[in-house]
This record gives structure tokens, C-alpha cells and sequence, in this order.
């Protein structure tokens, strides 16, 4: 390519949304150092922080999703559209990119929609197994739709690239030997091991459980590194004595390691949650979140667990179910190695190569 290479890329809203466009951008920066990147972004979500943070340059528009709690908050919701899609077509004329890439969250509806409307060539990532409706929409428009799920409803089945999310390079190049990762963060290496993690924000509803089963988890003599979260670690911190084999971590920064030194997995079924536990390839309870929208984490949940390489349990029914669902992972290594060996199938970790070679494969 003569010319310098312009790309234009939207995602926000979550962290799930926006680390993707930013591993797709840092993979095409490899290849085209002199590259020009733009995102587009919502006012006020975290892309207008995360991007500049990355290195990229970010523009705002004024758009934001339907308010379901509020209906009469939703009055001025077209006026906000119609701006939103006006500002975009005038920094997508200004910038004129070759080509954008939109992963969701309310900003990338009107950049793509107003890039494809100028003849710009749009793809999307989408990290669930249940595609939003503003990424079903662009998607007739796209040249490809790269997935983390074989079949997603929703979209043209042509058009479907199952090539995964695109995940922390750290998490691909980090994993070592179980034994050593325990060991590293000082547990005892023949012990099982078990690792908690709750999203970012960390998960009341894992917290109660741990805490209800507390005395049988000692009683097994099962370790546990359990991520807290922020709202919940000053009160388990100072409330609960725990034994040494009971870490106690309000945020995990090294997770390459924690899921290096894990034997079993809990955690929420978000998206980029699932894609890593993939690569790290340890036998999983998902609980998803139940008021993610649309309910997409069980429909994450579902396509692991209907390939036995998950087990699901509802957030309603964690009293009843966790601990004995936990406990048949946990006392069975045959059970835990086939859960492993089926979470190869999911586990995408050149995503973000093989989505950026089908991206020039197609422009070209």
C-alpha cells in the first residue's frame, strides 16, 4: 500500500467492547507502524480514557442506549441520535479511513452505520454468543463478522468468521506449570486449587457463596484465590479470619499466573472471561450475571457447557447447587481433564492475527 494506512475503529462502553478494538489496532500498528488509527467513542464512558491510555486518539459523540428503568429519560434519545450520526459522518468524511471496525457498545451503531454509508468497508466483532441488535443491524452491511461462537443468531451465516475474541497477549505468552504458579504465589504445589473471579467489579453473588461454604472448602483442605472486587474486600477483609491456603484479592493484576495456578475455575461468563479461561484451558463453573443484557453471559455459558467444557450454575440457584457442582469437578481428575480437552475448541488465542490476516485478505 502506497499510501498511509487510516483505520477507524469503534467500541465502548465496556472494557469487553473496548480491549478488542484495542488489540485489533495494536496488531495492524505492528504490521503498518506508520498506520493512522482513529476511535470513536461515547462521552463519558470509559474508550475516553482507556483509548488515550493505549496510545490511540479518540473522538466523542453524544449517544447513549435506551434507559428500560426510565422511559421518560428516553425522550430526547432521537435528538441524540440524529447529532451523534451527524458528528460521526463529519470525522469519518475528515478522517477518511480504508476501512472500520466496529466491536459494539453504543457509539459504533452510528460510525459504522454513517462509515458503510460512505462506502467505507465495516467489520464487527462480536465477543457473545447472542449478538446486540445494533451489531445485527450493521451486520448486513459488513464484509465479515468475526465471532468467539460458531453460530451466532443474528447475523448472515456467510458472513461468520469464528475466529474468537482477542485477548491479553500476557494471558496467551504467561501461562506456566501449575505446580511453580502455586509455588510463585506461595500455595502449596500439590494442593488443588481453586480460583474465583468475578469480573473487575468482583460478584456479590460469589462472595456469599464462598463465605456459606467457607468450613467445607477448610474441611477439604482445597486452596482458594479468591478475587473480591472492590465494594466487597474491606468487609471480607477485616470480617472473616482465613487460613493461609485462602488468598484474599480485592483485584488480580497478574492473571497469566492466578490461572496458571489454578486446578479449578469459577467465574461470571462474560465474554472476554470466557475467551481467557479458554486459552488457560481449566475446567470451569460459570455463573453468569443474570442482568446482563439480553441475558447473553448464560447464552456464553450455554455453548460451553452444551460442548461439556463448562458447568453452569444459575445465579438463583447457588445455595442449592454451587457447592455440590464445584465438589464433582473438584474430587475427579478424569472430569477435569475431559472439561479441558474440550475447552480446546474455544480457545482462539492468535485471535487478533487471524482477524486482522482476514480483514487485508478481504480489503485486498
Amino acid at each position: 500500500m502506497n499510501k498511509r494506512l487510516k483505520i477507524l475503529l469503534s467500541g465502548g462502553g465496556t472494557g469487553g467492547h473496548i480491549f478488542p478494538a484495542i488489540a485489533i489496532a495494536d496488531e495492524i500498528k505492528k504490521r503498518f507502524p506508520d498506520a493512522e488509527f482513529l476511535f470513536i467513542g461515547a462521552n463519558g464512558k470509559m474508550e475516553m480514557e482507556k483509548v488515550p491510555q493505549a496510545g490511540y486518539k479518540i473522538e466523542g459523540i453524544d449517544i447513549a442506549g435506551i434507559n428500560r428503568g426510565n422511559l421518560l429519560s428516553n425522550l430526547g434519545l432521537p435528538f441524540k441520535i440524529l447529532k451523534s450520526l451527524s458528528k460521526s459522518k463529519k470525522i469519518i468524511k475528515d478522517f477518511a479511513p480504508d476501512f472500520a471496525v466496529g466491536t459494539g457498545g453504543f457509539a459504533s451503531g452510528p460510525a459504522l452505520y454513517e462509515a458503510s454509508k460512505l462506502g467505507i468497508p465495516i467489520f464487527i466483532q462480536e465477543q457473545n454468543a447472542h449478538a446486540g441488535v445494533t451489531n445485527k443491524i450493521l451486520s448486513r452491511k459488513a464484509k465479515a463478522v468475526f465471532t468467539a461462537y460458531p453460530k451466532v443468531e443474528g447475523f448472515p451465516s456467510e458472513k461468520i468468521k469464528f475466529l474468537g475474541n482477542p485477548i491479553r497477549e500476557n494471558i496467551v505468552s504467561g501461562m506456566q506449570e501449575t505446580m511453580s504458579a502455586k509455588e510463585k504465589i506461595g500455595l502449596d504445589k500439590n494442593k488443588l486449587t481453586i480460583l474465583s473471579v468475578g469480573g473487575s467489579l468482583g460478584s456479590r453473588t460469589l462472595n456469599n457463596a464462598w463465605k456459606e461454604n467457607l468450613d467445607k472448602l477448610k474441611e477439604k483442605g482445597y486452596q482458594l484465590i479468591w478475587q473480591t472486587g472492590k465494594l466487597d474486600y474491606s468487609e471480607l477483609s477485616s470480617g472473616i479470619q482465613l487460613p493461609a491456603s485462602i488468598q484474599l484479592k480485592e483485584f488480580i493484576k497478574d492473571m497469566e499466573t492466578a490461572y496458571s495456578a489454578a486446578d479449578v475455575i469459577v467465574s461470571r461468563a462474560g465474554a472476554i472471561a470466557i475467551s481467557e479461561l479458554a486459552v488457560a484451558q481449566k475446567p470451569v463453573v460459570l455463573v453468569p450475571f443474570p442482568f446482563a443484557a439480553e441475558d447473553h453471559q448464560t447464552k456464553n455459558a450455554m455453548n460451553l457447557v452444551e460442548k461439556n467444557a463448562a458447568k453452569m450454575v444459575k445465579d438463583s440457584e447457588m445455595k442449592e447447587k454451587f457447592w455440590n457442582t464445584l465438589s464433582e469437578i473438584c474430587e475427579n481428575e478424569n472430569v477435569r481433564k475431559e472439561m479441558s480437552d474440550n475447552l480446546k475448541y474455544f480457545a482462539k488465542p492468535n485471535a487478533a492475527k487471524e482477524i486482522v490476516d482476514e480483514i487485508f485478505k478481504i480489503i485486498k
